[in-house]
């Protein structure tokens, strides 16, 4: 299974695995990193999951969608590199991805 390499808010790094073809934030949630809320479950509606992603892996997760873009715009914390975890797709291809959970808006 691809790992995934997640940094806390607080700076903890933890390598944990996932199962290809869950979302980015399913992977989270089920390793039991609480810091993501997924409040709406991974629908696209809320912005609680979201992530900033390694530059490094920029170009190989999936295109953002207008509706996340959209999410997005809502937070104070947005940067080029923010997502919402629930509209990256895992998969074997991002084995290494490194996300650190964004501040809390």
């Amino acid at each position: 299974m691809p790992k995934l390499i997640v940094v806390t808010r607080g700076g903890e790094e933890q390598e944990i695995t996932g199962e290809s073809g869950l979302s980015v934030m399913e992977v989270i949630r089920d390793a039991g990193i609480d810091e993501i809320l997924a409040l709406c479950g991974g629908c696209c509606s809320c912005a609680t999951c979201h992530v900033h992603v390694d530059p490094a892996f920029a170009a190989k997760v999936n295109p953002m969608s207008e509706d996340e873009n959209d999410l997005l715009d809502s937070s104070a914390d947005r940067d080029e590199t923010s997502r919402l975890s629930c509209q990256i797709e895992f998969t074997d291809a991002l084995d290494g991805l490194k996300v650190r959970i964004a501040a809390e808006d």
